[in-house]
């Protein structure tokens, strides 16, 4: 058990140090409340361990239950406050964070009080019911205010990685309400006088009554709330990252049907900042465009007899399909462009590329005929028709 308590508080603690020390400079909205409440879990699980336990203890007795109560309830305060900044107006979060804030230190303060006057009373059960009913009172409020939000905004997030952390986050709360309950059910053991329940013995398993109540769910409960909450953090740079792997793979993949278009109407790929040239977002964006443009000014080459051919060789009911006719009919009017042969009537333009309403759809569209292009129309016969490769 010193080894996965332990090993959890140096991983919660590392990284609330990442979050505090690690975010560069303007810190982003949270930050600090983020770190706080890792470092306060971090504490937390240290107290479980007993290891720590035994080593604080060996100075104040019995202190790694405060130590490990004040340790929950500042960290059920730092998921409020993380909770408040990201999804409220900064004046109405400072509001609501400094009413939190007031409330914990109150909490701190009694339980620090009542712990300290237990222990001059030889542990009386009195006393510590009176310290338990601080110490859930605050904690249940807390839970249930941020369950209440992690529920609501994960229905109105767009944003999957959110969508996802904010239930796991809302699953750990579950957990913690079971601890709560449990908490309460000591609490009113000791009001009544039946000491059903032993909230003092040590834990030798995970599993065994009542450790599944006082130590696992809330360890569960704290382990879903921090990787629900840094979920989005640790998936936002590897989204990142796939999109510009993404652009740099499309940029090369439009490459061949960009440098025919650019080459036959030079006016299309004007001089641009080199300084931009690194990034993919940019890149994709003006390729994308260039293109655009480049069929655009194609219009009057482009053959409705070459379109309806193309539509009787292919299957222009797929998407796939009406990309290679749309390929085909750019292959022969580039011909035609060359040759200076303008179309007797001229090809009405693709459905499929006027429903393209963002840049990405657009792309995926101009991916599929650039690859017609390139694979599926071959050459381009003396009529001016491309002919299907294998024809």
């Amino acid at each position: 058990m010193n080894s996965v308590f332990l090993g959890m508080a140096c991983l919660l603690a590392a990284a609330a140090a990442y979050w505090v020390l690690g975010r560069g400079t303007p810190r982003p909205t949270g930050t600090w409340a983020m770190g706080a409440l890792l470092g306060s879990f971090a504490l937390a699980f240290a107290t479980y361990a007993p290891l720590f336990e035994n080593a604080v203890e060996g100075v104040v007795p019995h202190v790694a239950r405060l130590l490990s109560n004040c340790a929950s309830l500042a960290a059920a305060t730092a998921v409020l406050a993380v909770s408040f900044q990201l999804n409220l107006e900064p004046a109405e979060a400072q509001r609501r964070v400094r009413l939190r804030l007031v409330l914990f230190a109150t909490s701190a303060l009694g339980m620090t009080v009542l712990f300290t006057y237990e222990q001059m009373t030889h542990r009386s059960p009195q006393v510590y019911a009176l310290y338990l009913l601080l110490f859930i009172s605050y904690l249940g409020f807390a839970i249930v205010d941020f369950l209440v939000q992690a529920v609501s905004q994960s229905r109105s997030t767009r944003r999957s990685s959110v969508r996802i952390g904010l239930r796991m986050a809302a699953a750990g709360c579950v957990f913690a309400l079971v601890y709560a309950v449990y908490k309460l059910t000591v609490l009113i053991s000791l009001g009544l006088g039946f000491h059903l329940v032993s909230d003092h013995s040590e834990c030798s398993s995970l599993v065994s009554t009542p450790c599944v109540f006082s130590v696992t769910s809330p360890a569960l409960a704290v382990l879903l709330i921090c990787v629900g909450l840094t979920l989005p953090a640790v998936v936002y740079p590897v989204s990142q990252a796939q999109r510009r792997r993404w652009e740099a793979q499309s940029c090369e993949a439009l490459s061949s049907l960009w440098q025919d278009l650019s080459a036959a109407m030079p006016n299309i790929d004007p001089a641009f900042d080199e300084a931009a040239s690194n990034d993919s977002d940019f890149l994709l964006q003006r390729r994308v465009i260039e293109i655009n443009d480049g069929i655009l000014a194609l219009r009057p080459y482009r053959s409705r007899r070459v379109q309806e051919v193309a539509q009787g060789t292919f299957d222009a009911g797929t998407e796939a399909g009406a990309a290679a006719v749309e390929a085909a009919v750019v292959k022969a009017a580039l011909a035609a462009s060359k040759a200076g042969r303008y179309a007797d009537k001229v090809a009405l333009p693709s459905a499929e590329a006027a429903s393209r309403k963002d840049l990405r759809a657009d792309t995926e569209w101009l991916l599929l005929v650039a690859d017609a292009y390139a694979h599926r129309v071959g050459r381009v016969a003396d009529d001016s028709q491309p002919e299907p490769v294998g024809a």
